[in-house]
């Protein structure tokens, strides 16, 4: 089983190179890397070719201008011939070696379409975790609510891309939810959770840089909903910030008790 691991740049030399060290240094073996580049001014370029020979000619990349981060996800969503797509940050890396073998591992039921786990975030030196998203307690019918499975841990079988299409690049902050939604909740693909901590995320990201993108993501959610066809409003989606608060303060407490 093949895998097409994908990740889209600019200006990211400071962090790239620990992205790219996190794909080649997977116990897995079959994986096509992608890298799309939003033509970079900084040092990517330098990193990106640094690291090629590693790679054994599986690291395939451009440079061009793009309409966004999304628009580079379907660019490399279209290079891919892997048999399962994952998208992989350029501020983001695997948190252990065996993140890839385990999600083979799942899918080797062909009856699974989709699997997904948890991830974490942390702040700019990697020293502290400031957040611990995991997927475990997701439901299709919680994506009224604005819930989704940890996107940087989604993997999925390349033909349901090839069915069900790829990003919606017209949404700012929010395509990655627009495509689940449409994948898990309308299509009803077939996912399994898997309990295991797969990304380690840089905060500061698209999705995660105040309060601006939070109005954006909330945008984007409604009009994702309305596109589709799924019944929600502000009301409901309003719920998922009383969740997210409740759980960021009790895992402020458990690490206080745990540092005691």
């Amino acid at each position: 089983m093949k895998f097409s691991i994908i990740t889209t740049t600019f200006n990211s030399d400071k962090t790239l190179r620990s992205t790219i060290e996190s794909v080649l240094n997977q116990t897995y073996s079959d994986i096509e890397y992608i890298i799309v580049d939003g033509a970079s001014q900084d040092n990517t370029l330098e990193v990106i070719k640094a690291m090629e020979p590693h790679f054994s000619g599986r690291l395939h990349w451009i440079s061009e201008p793009d309409k966004g981060m999304y628009d580079a996800m379907n660019k490399g969503i279209a290079m891919a011939t892997g048999d399962v797509i994952g998208i992989l940050n350029s501020d983001d890396f695997y948190t252990s070696p065996d993140v890839v073998e385990k999600i083979a591992i799942e899918l080797q039921n062909t009856a699974i379409d989709a699997v997904y786990g948890d991830i974490h975030y942390v702040n700019d030196d990697l020293s502290e975790c400031v957040r611990y998203y995991s997927s475990k307690t997701f439901r299709r019918w919680k994506m009224r609510l604005g819930f989704m499975p940890a996107h940087p841990s989604f993997y999925c079988r390349r033909e349901i891309y090839e069915r069900l299409g790829a990003f919606d690049n017209s949404y700012k902050v929010a395509a990655d939810f627009e495509h689940l939604l449409r994948l898990i909740f309308v299509n009803r693909i077939q996912i399994k959770y898997i309990p295991m901590d797969c990304v380690t995320m840089r905060t500061g990201g698209a999705s995660t840089s105040g309060i601006n993108s939070h109005k954006q993501i909330l945008k984007d959610h409604l009009r994702a909903y309305k596109k589709n066809g799924v019944y929600s409003n502000v009301l409901l989606e309003s719920l998922r910030y009383g969740h997210k608060i409740i759980e960021i303060i009790s895992q402020k407490v458990h690490r206080k008790i745990k540092s005691i």
